[in-house]
């Protein structure tokens, strides 16, 4: 398994956990990706990414709500609502090839949802990347305050 599928892999469980819980367990969940035994530049990636995708919730679940017809957010499955932030995110910040964020989020939604839900996945998420492929809005930023809560000790062993 990649580093960068590792990464996505622990992003994905720590925005399901925030979109239960809140921001109030930003703190734990912090403690959470320092106490998974990933090395160091995976504990990076993750970060990056959880923070990314938290911090742009309201713009990846406009682009949701837009593509994921016939489907209020709300009554998504948890962890395909939070695959697909992810996916919006990452498509979103461009650093990604499109290609490569939607096979990702299939390969999440295979290993952590329903056996339907790879392909909706797939048809969200291409929806979106050609909506953003074709110039729509500019890359999320990052907010060193929410960095500062998610970051906690790196190990360095792997």
């Amino acid at each position: 398994m990649s580093r960068r599928h590792r990464a996505r892999r622990l992003a994905l469980q720590c925005l399901c956990c925030l979109d239960v819980q809140g921001a109030k367990v930003l703190d734990l969940v912090g403690e959470f990706v320092a106490d998974s035994r990933e090395n160091a530049e995976t504990l990076t990636a993750a970060r990056q990414l959880l923070i990314g995708a938290f911090e742009d919730t309201e713009s990846c679940d406009e682009l949701l709500a837009r593509h994921a017809r016939h489907w209020e957010l709300p009554r998504l499955a948890l962890v395909d609502r939070n695959i697909l932030r992810l996916g919006a995110y990452e498509l979103r910040a461009g650093r990604t090839p499109h290609r490569v964020v939607i096979s990702e989020a299939i390969r999440l939604a295979k290993e952590f949802s329903s056996a339907d839900s790879s392909r909706f996945v797939n048809g969200v998420l291409d929806a979106i990347a050609r909506e953003v492929l074709g110039g729509a809005e500019s890359a999320p930023g990052e907010s060193s305050n929410l960095q500062e809560r998610v970051d906690g000790p790196v190990s360095q062993d792997g």
